[in-house]
């Protein structure tokens, strides 16, 4: 433990000693501490600054930007989610690119269906577009 942590613990200790912290809201319950076991201990004190002060690191606000997006797509009437879809869909491309995953457009499903239509020699797509 290093020396600040010391003497932090140790004046704790004398406050309960005192009975100082006595009566506190929430005494008695256990603390809801955020799970932070995957940031590095040195950067630890930081992050929990930034996220009390509303930041929040990029993949964060881009998975926050995706649920605002696919709550919205789902209240909007049908003749204006086109727009609405196609902000999701930059969204889901940019999680995925900050990732560094690969992106396989065939998995889009309307990505997919515009390529077979496209394919299909029977139906005129000649004018549709990826």
């Amino acid at each position: 433990m290093d020396p600040l942590d010391q003497i932090a613990e140790a004046r704790i200790h004398e406050a309960l000693e005192r009975g100082e912290l006595r009566g506190l809201p929430g005494e008695g319950k256990p603390l809801r501490l955020d799970d932070d076991s995957a940031i590095p201990e040195e950067w630890r004190a930081a992050y929990r600054i930034l996220k009390n002060a509303g930041f929040l690191p990029p993949e964060l606000q881009l998975r926050k930007e995706l649920r605002q997006a696919e709550q919205l797509l789902h209240q909007l009437p049908e003749s204006e989610r086109s727009r609405a879809h196609a902000r999701l869909e930059l969204l889901q491309l940019r999680l995925a690119i900050s990732r560094r995953q690969p992106i396989n457009l065939l998995l889009e499903d309307r990505y997919r269906q515009r390529l077979l239509e496209r394919l299909d020699p029977v139906a005129p797509h000649e004018s549709q577009t990826l």
